[in-house]
C-alpha cells in the first residue's frame, strides 16, 4: 500500500490519481479533504504531520511513503518522528519531495536549510529512499489567475529573467515511478522543465491558451517586495527575489532527470497553461 502525504497539493493530488489509475492501493493523507476529491477506491486519513500520532492510522499496512510536509517545514514538523513511526509500521521505502534549494541555496535557511534537515533525516532513517528536488513550479502562475480573469493582466518583477519551471504533473509522475520501482532507491533527482521561460513568456503562453492577449506589467523590485511581504516572511521574500531576479547557474541548469526516469522530455509551460486554462477564464 502507498501512503501519500500532502495529498491536496499540486503534486500530491496528481500523484494520488496516477497511483490509483494503476489500481494500486492508496491512502491519501491531508489536513482536510472531502471524499469527493479522491479517485474511487482511494482511502483518506486526516492527519497533521506536526502531530505524528495522527498519521498512525494511515501507516497501518503501508509499504511505501511519499513524504511532503505541505509547507509545515520549520513549524513544528519533526521528520525523524514521522520516519520512525513509518519504519515501525513496516514502511520499507520513502520518496521525499524536497527542494532544489538544498543544492542551489544551501546558505538560505528558508530555501535550503529546512529541506536539507529533512533530507538528512530521510537518509538516516534506515529506509530505502529517493529524494526529489524540483525547481520552481509552473503552478505558481495560479497566483496571477485573479488579475488575468479580471483584467487580462499579469504583473511581476524581472519580466525577462527566466527559470526552467517544472510542471507538477511531471513531478507526480516521477514520484509515482520512484514509489513503485526499487531501482530508484538511493537516487536524488533534480526536476526542471525543458527550457528557461520568463514571466513575460508565461503571460504570452496563458494568453495563447485563452485565445486573447494577456498584458504583462513589470513590477519594480521594491513594489514586488512590498506585495510579497504581505504573505511571506522577510527572509523568504529576499531569497525568492534573488532567485527570480538573479538566478545562479545551478538554478538555470536544465536537468535530464525527468527524461531519465520517464523516458520523455518534461512538459513545457505552454502545455501546463493549456491544461489549466479554465483557472484564468
Amino acid at each position: 500500500m502507498f501512503v501519500v502525504t500532502g495529498a491536496t497539493g499540486n503534486v500530491g493530488r496528481s500523484l494520488v490519481r496516477a497511483l490509483a489509475e494503476t489500481e494500486e492501493r492508496v491512502t491519501a493523507v491531508s489536513r482536510g479533504m472531502a471524499p469527493v476529491d479522491l479517485p474511487p477506491g482511494t482511502e483518506h486519513v486526516r492527519a497533521d504531520l506536526t502531530e505524528p500520532e495522527t498519521l498512525r492510522p494511515a501507516l497501518d499496512g503501508a509499504e511505501v511513503l511519499f513524504l511532503h510536509d505541505g509547507g509545515a517545514g520549520g513549524d513544528g514538523f519533526d521528520p525523524r518522528a514521522v520516519l520512525d513511526m513509518a519504519g515501525a509500521a513496516g514502511v520499507r521505502r520513502v520518496v521525499l519531495l524536497s527542494s532544489q534549494g538544498v543544492a542551489t541555496r544551501p546558505e538560505s535557511p528558508s530555501h535550503g536549510g529546512v529541506a536539507r534537515a529533512t533530507e538528512e533525516a530521510v537518509r538516516e532513517s534506515g529506509l530505502a529512499w529517493t529524494i526529489l528536488r524540483p525547481g520552481g513550479f509552473a503552478s505558481n502562475a495560479f497566483a496571477w489567475a485573479e488579475s488575468v480573469r479580471a483584467e487580462r493582466t499579469i504583473a511581476a518583477p524581472f519580466g525577462d529573467v527566466g527559470l526552467p519551471v517544472i510542471d507538477p504533473e511531471d513531478i507526480a509522475e516521477v514520484a509515482a515511478a520512484a514509489l513503485r520501482k526499487d531501482e530508484h532507491a538511493g537516487h536524488v533527482y533534480e526536476l526542471t522543465g525543458p527550457v528557461v521561460v520568463t514571466p513575460r513568456q508565461q503571460a504570452e503562453a496563458i494568453g495563447a491558451a485563452l485565445g486573447e492577449p494577456v498584458r504583462f506589467v513589470e513590477l519594480a523590485r521594491a513594489e514586488a517586495q512590498a506585495r510579497m511581504a504581505a504573505f511571506m516572511p522577510e527572509p523568504v521574500v529576499e531569497t525568492t527575489l534573488a532567485i527570480l531576479g538573479e538566478p545562479n547557474a545551478a538554478e538555470l541548469r536544465l536537468s535530464p532527470d525527468v527524461e531519465r526516469v520517464l523516458g520523455r522530455a518534461p512538459r513545457p509551460f505552454a502545455e501546463w497553461a493549456r491544461r489549466n486554462v479554465e483557472a484564468f477564464r
